[in-house]
């Protein structure tokens, strides 16, 4: 499972949701009421228990993107304006009634750009037996932005792609392809490889490795 979430893109990338919302996959359609954090559904084609909505997740209220902080029940989620760090202060969203609700994930452009990462670590995110593997990293935060910003460009590419080479949509795309190389040169992920839950090796995204002696 990707290491990044759907929170972390408009992060990054504030219209994120607004603009390319149909590159997503949308998981709910519906109408809902905001007063201090929580946001309930009153009327919907799926609620956030069918589609998993849950901490991370983004929902967009009145066309304006937020983070699900809990889903308490299949109708009522707790919900932030987008911060930039999941440690800083919640930011109440703005109290309504009857107010358009939408969900949508980039959950699949992540895990493609979730599993190229691992494989460029010297892991195989499709064997469950493989060793090392993905419960073996102990910083998987290292790889947070990474993943946002391939997933951006994964998006921003399709997006590009539609409008023309000379777009500014295509532009993004050639400016988080640069991001996803510079990150990737920076990150180091951390294993632990004898289960004492602290690292003893050290990968670069190129499969060099190095043991602590």
């Amino acid at each position: 499972m990707a290491f990044a979430g759907d929170r972390d893109l408009p992060a990054i990338e504030p219209n994120l949701f607004r603009d390319l919302a149909w590159l997503g996959q949308r998981l709910i359609k519906g109408v809902g009421d905001v007063v201090g954090t929580t946001l309930t559904l009153t009327s919907f084609d799926h609620d956030f228990d069918l589609v998993n909505v849950k901490a991370g997740s983004v929902v967009l209220i009145a066309g304006v993107a937020h983070e699900v902080l809990a889903r308490t029940d299949a109708t009522h989620v707790e919900v932030s304006k987008i911060r930039a760090s999941v440690t800083d202060v919640v930011l109440p969203p703005d109290v309504g009634t009857d107010l358009e609700v939408l969900v949508y994930t980039f959950g699949p452009q992540l895990e493609i750009v979730h599993h190229e990462a691992m494989r460029l670590t010297g892991i195989e995110p499709s064997d469950p037996q493989a060793s090392p593997g993905e419960s073996d990293i102990v910083n998987p935060e290292a790889l947070v932005l990474l993943e946002a910003y391939g997933a951006l460009h994964l998006a921003y590419s399709a997006a590009g792609a539609l409008s023309g080479r000379d777009s500014h949509l295509a532009s993004r795309a050639a400016m988080y392809a640069s991001l996803v190389g510079r990150e990737r040169a920076r990150v180091q992920v951390e294993l632990d490889l004898d289960g004492d839950g602290r690292a003893d090796a050290t990968r670069r995204l190129n499969v060099v490795q190095l043991r602590r002696a």
